[in-house]
């Protein structure tokens, strides 16, 4: 016994001094090779999805026209279920993920899977079905109500690429089940509508959107080294520039359609109204500066700093935004943390569920706005731009 324990020690040095020596070369590398967005590209790919989905046949898109008052909506992205080993981020989210979909099922939510569910860049199907057998059977519930809508994002590829795809599909969810680009929900409040369109998001991306050399670089080069390295980077600190561009470009394509709010993944970073919450602390600093709260002031000056370390990206119009694009973040945070979009009861929320003092999973509620208000909103900043 001893022996072993010696050469562990040794082992577990020599992948210290690997991770002080490679964590940021080979992070920068992977972030290099996994997001180009190009504004003229992912407009015309949002454009094109969006058209696909309100047109049925076309077998891309889905129209749904949703009562949230009857059912009400989740949406969830980017998991990136893997194998269990040290470079599964979803891994340490698991619990989190079930209590949420227990929830959601008690409570008759519509689940709009929003991609990149499965991490198919670094593993292969077989494992990632045979390590997330309890997330599956959680997903089947929905499935079983025709209550959950499967979209493809980047890291799932595989389920448009594959001709045996609905044959795993079937194993795990015991029916063939079509996997669509989009969703639109389209809702009615109060003799107003309004279309909420839900993609992945790396339509147009030129490293994420079906690059076969993105796909290389992950499965051979960085997945092991994530392995060996054990590093988690689904913060929002990893990559903040391309991820803060990336939301940018698709705000600026939601911010010029009339009655659609555009709702996202891909980026890994929440944003509510349009706003990250860099942004929202700022917005929230004035208005406590202005009513005097000194108790409020000090404690969001307290809070800047540390997510200004996280991502310091803030959009120079940022007080003005028409709140038209809203992005779930992600169901890997390396805290075990996941976030995503409720929309019940007449509000959209963006809500985390995360573990307690007890280690338990707590749901928690960040942001909300009416659906009333949000549509009185757009439509007014439509007027404005007419």
């Amino acid at each position: 016994m001893p022996p072993l324990k010696k050469t562990n020690t040794f082992f577990e040095s020599i992948r210290g001094f690997c991770k002080f020596l490679f964590t940021r070369p080979v992070t920068w590398a992977a972030n290099k090779f996994s997001s180009a967005p190009k504004k003229d590209k992912v407009h015309e790919a949002l454009s094109r999805v969006y058209a696909a989905s309100i047109d049925p046949p076309k077998n891309t898109g889905y129209l749904l026209i949703a009562d949230t008052m009857q059912q009400p909506v989740i949406i969830f992205s980017d998991q990136h279920k893997g194998n269990r080993n040290a470079a599964d981020d979803f891994a340490g989210c698991e619990k989190n993920y079930l209590a949420a979909l227990d929830y959601y099922n008690a409570n008759n939510f519509y689940y709009v899977n929003l991609g990149d569910s499965e991490e198919l860049w670094k593993n292969n199907i077989f494992s990632v079905m045979k390590y997330n057998k309890k997330a599956f059977a959680k997903e089947r519930l929905f499935i079983r109500r025709n209550a959950c809508c499967k979209i493809i994002g980047n890291h799932d590829l595989f389920w448009r690429e594959n001709p045996f795809a609905q044959r795993y599909i079937k194993k795990m969810y015991n029916k063939e089940l079509n996997i669509f680009e989009g969703i639109v929900l389209r809702l009615r409040v109060k003799e107003k509508s309004i279309d909420i369109f839900c993609t992945h998001g790396h339509q147009g991306d030129a490293q994420s959107d079906g690059n076969a050399f993105s796909k290389w670089f992950v499965s051979i080069i960085w997945g092991p080294l994530q392995a060996f390295l054990q590093l988690n980077p689904n913060t929002p600190s990893c990559n903040d520039e391309l991820k803060t561009l990336h939301n940018q470009i698709m705000y600026e394509w939601s911010e010029t359609q009339k009655n659609i709010i555009l709702v996202t993944g891909h980026t890994h970073q929440p944003v509510f109204n349009s706003l990250t919450h860099l942004e929202r602390l700022y917005l929230q600093l004035e208005e406590a500066q202005a009513g005097k709260d000194i108790a409020a002031v000090q404690k969001i000056e307290a809070e800047i700093p540390r997510r200004r370390r996280e991502y310091n990206f803030m959009n120079a119009s940022f007080r003005n935004m028409k709140p038209s694009y809203f992005n779930t973040g992600c169901c890997c945070f390396r805290d075990g943390t996941i976030t995503g979009i409720e929309i019940e009861g007449g509000f959209m929320r963006l809500v985390k569920w995360s573990y307690g003092n007890d280690k338990e999973p707590q749901r928690s509620v960040a942001e909300e706005i009416s659906l009333e208000e949000l549509i009185k909103k757009t439509q007014d900043n439509n007027l404005q731009q007419s």
